[in-house]
């Protein structure tokens, strides 16, 4: 443990000019005199660092000294995967080896190469959370993704939108949609998706498994979201909406940009009529209700029913109001 941290230490001095024993500290996770201990050691063993006091003082190593001992560990090589998303890292355990792995390819770019991927790194941020929404807690997620790197099955307990049922699942992959996390997993050679904030219990097998050749996780999560919205979306509506319904529906997603583009004409009044794909659920007129009174479901009956039937115990609430 004390030689990783010795080595990282190193490739941090050597990725920045000056450090103090605080910061060190802090990244560490240890004690400033830990830190004065491990600086001891490396100029015992040789290598040049020396220390200045007082404001804007740290650590430094002389110039033009280089290490090539910048080996990518297991876990570092794993979170290079999370690098564009470093809170990804985080939440799967991975947010310390992805700062080691990104410092480690700072130290090995030759010329103004490290120089360049730090202040690149410093100008972009990726926040996959939409504004006002933040995912679920998730705090078996780290152990989750432990197991499914060290290819170990799991037992768990999973809350679907339908039922609460146990499962023993093969884990194969996380992704990251917005800011909900998913399981890719096989079962019984079936492979299915499940919401990592559902799974209510789980449990790591001391068995391993051999992960299925070939399989892509990024194709396979793209088919199946492309498979489950066909199956949500099997309805095309027919809409009519003013302006700033068009505005609303816009805003929705990209499937409103894509009817209010391929909308009819204005008519005297001032309304388009609008193609929608959506869905004829409750859950889907919901969704068109919240858009206001410049939207109207014009067709199929049983969505503009299922509206109609929201609005009306809606109103039902507020009957007698002022207005």
């Amino acid at each position: 443990m004390r030689a990783s941290r010795l080595l990282a230490i190193m490739i941090l001095l050597q990725s920045r000019q000056r450090i103090t024993a605080d910061v060190l500290a802090r990244e560490f996770e240890v004690a400033p005199r830990t830190i004065y201990r491990d600086i001891d050691a490396l100029s015992a063993a040789g290598v040049p660092v020396y220390g200045d006091r007082g404001p804007g003082g740290g650590f430094a190593l002389l110039d033009g000294y280089r290490t090539r001992l910048t080996g990518l560990q297991r876990d570092e090589a794993a979170a290079l995967a999370l690098m564009g998303v470093p809170q990804a890292a985080s939440s799967v355990g991975l947010g310390a080896a992805l700062r080691q792995a990104f410092n480690k390819l700072l130290v090995a770019l030759p010329g103004e190469g490290g120089a360049q991927a730090g202040l690149a790194a410093e100008c972009f941020h990726v926040d996959p959370a939409d504004w006002y929404r933040a995912g679920e807690s998730v705090p078996a997620l780290p152990q989750l993704a432990r197991a499914m790197l060290d290819r170990r099955r799991i037992a768990m307990v999973y809350t679907s939108w339908t039922s609460t049922r146990d499962w023993h699942v093969e884990p194969l992959g996380l992704v990251l949609k917005g800011a909900e996390w998913y399981l890719v997993a096989r079962s019984a050679e079936q492979f299915s998706t499940f919401r990592v904030a559902g799974i209510e219990t789980f449990s790591v097998d001391d068995a391993t498994f051999e992960r299925p050749t070939p399989f892509n996780l990024a194709a396979w999560w793209a088919q199946a979201q492309a498979e489950l919205e066909g199956k949500l979306f099997a309805v095309t509506a027919t809409l009519r909406a003013t302006p700033e319904g068009c505005e609303r529906l816009g805003r929705l997603s990209p499937r409103g940009k894509a009817a209010i583009a391929a909308g009819g004409p204005v008519d005297a009044a001032g309304w388009i009529q609008l193609e929608l794909a959506a869905e004829d659920s409750d859950h889907g007129a919901r969704e068109l209700l919240a858009l206001g009174a410049g939207i109207e479901v014009l067709a199929p009956l049983s969505l503009r029913h299922r509206i109609a039937g929201l609005a009306q115990a809606t109103a039902a609430l507020y009957k007698g109001e002022a207005m």
